[in-house]
This record gives structure tokens, C-alpha cells and sequence, in this order.
């Protein structure tokens, strides 16, 4: 079953005092008021757009998984679901709007404002469509694999992510390039799947000094939990 969810207008939130953090600006700055007025015009025309599809795991190798008759070949994403049979992968996108209005903005300090906003965006929203998936679906415990988010499991997986979601391109606008990457490019797709206790790609990552982070990196870990 293939699910698309939209958001847009209410639905899509811009924490200005987080928004602001981020850019290293603060209230009085004379930067502000234009940074709130991006934030506002951002807000009106964004239209975010997801998909996903319910799927169950069919066949798990040492470093492989089948999920609805398509085979990834990962480890570390072999062990992950090793107590899962059924599995969301999913895509997400800021869409063509919100993708060309911040490419759009000719001053070259509000294109980087713009393209903080758009990414922020995108981020809040991926956090609501995993809290509205986990509850439609009574999921308690959940994880995130993302394809080129690591060695193990590298971006070219993306082919078969987006053959086992379907026809992501009609569906939400999302299409990908020959070397793997998406269009538009604040676009993230991955498999949501049950996993008691905590996972993130970045226990596995050991890139310094990443804006991303949400989990310190552990040297060990694939020695202890992955390795054949």
C-alpha cells in the first residue's frame, strides 16, 4: 500500500528562535527582520510533499535484505531488521515551490537565509510525517536507515529504494539523477522500521564536526555488533 501526504500552510513550522540560532543571528540584529519576512513568504508557498510504502521483508542474508521481491545489500541494514518483517520506506521532498523560491532570491546573503529556511523546513516536517506514520500504524519504537549515509550502505541503494516505493517522480516530483542523488535536492528518503532501543547512521559515521549529528560516533560498535 502506497501512502502520499502533503503539508502545507499550518502544518509547516519555522521555530524563528531556532531559525536564528542556526544563522547566528539574534533579535536586534538588523538582519532579523528581513530573516522573519523569508520565514513568512517560505511559509506561504511550501508545499511538502511524502511518500511511503508499507512493505515486509521477505529473505535476510548475511549482508543482504529482500523486501518486497527488490534486494538491498547492506550489513548493517541486515542486522537492523533482524527482528522485522514489516518496514516504511519513504520519501520526502520540499518540493519544486519552496526549491526554486529559494534559489530564486538574488541577494546572496538571503539565498543562504532561504536555503537555511528550506532546509529547516524540511526537517520539522520529516519529524511530523514520523510521528503521524509511528501513530497511524501503533509503531512504539522506531529507526531510520538512509541510503549513502554510510560505507555499508551506499547512496547507489537508492536506485532500488525508489523501484520498491514506485514511481516516486509522478508521485511526489522526486526524481534521481545518474549518480544517485535527488531532485529536488532538499529531498531525504530512507527505510522506517520498529527496532527496540536506539539507532542512528551516525553511531556508524565517524565524519568530524557535522551539522547533522544526533548521536556521538562509536568506533566499536561495528566491530561488536556488525562485523561477519
Amino acid at each position: 500500500m502506497i501512502t502520499k501526504l502533503v503539508y502545507e500552510g499550518d502544518s509547516i513550522t519555522i521555530d524563528m528562535e531556532q531559525l536564528c540560532k542556526v544563522l547566528r543571528v539574534k533579535a536586534e540584529s538588523p538582519h532579523f527582520a528581513g530573516i522573519q519576512e523569508l520565514a513568512l513568504a517560505a511559509r506561504k508557498i511550501a508545499t511538502v510533499k511524502a511518500v511511503y510504502k508499507v512493505a515486509f521483508v521477505e529473505a535476510k542474508g548475511e549482508n543482504s535484505v529482500t523486501i518486497d521481491g527488490i534486494t538491498f545489500t547492506s550489513r548493517v541494514l541486515s542486522v537492523n531488521l533482524a527482528d522485522t518483517y514489516r518496514v516504511f520506506p519513504y520519501v520526502i521532498t520540499c518540493g519544486e515551490e519552496l526549491a526554486a523560491w529559494a534559489k530564486n532570491q538574488q541577494d546572496m546573503l538571503d539565498n543562504y537565509y532561504a536555503d537555511t529556511i528550506t532546509e529547516m523546513i524540511l526537517k520539522n516536517t520529516r519529524q511530523t510525517f514520523f510521528e503521524q506514520l509511528d501513530e497511524h500504524w501503533g509503531l512504539e519504537s522506531t529507526a531510520n536507515m538512509n541510503p549513502g549515509s554510510l560505507a555499508d550502505w551506499p547512496i547507489t541503494e537508492q536506485r532500488p529504494l525508489f523501484n520498491l516505493i514506485g514511481d516516486v517522480e509522478a508521485l511526489i516530483g522526486v526524481k534521481l539523477t545518474e549518480s544517485c542523488l535527488m531532485v529536488p535536492i532538499k529531498s531525504v528518503s530512507g527505510i522506517h522500521f520498529p527496532k527496540q532501543g536506539s539507532w542512528e547512521n551516525c553511531q556508524l559515521c565517524p565524519r568530524e564536526n557535522c551539522p547533522g549529528r544526533k548521536a556521538p560516533y562509536d568506533e566499536h560498535l561495528f566491530e561488536e555488533k556488525f562485523k561477519l
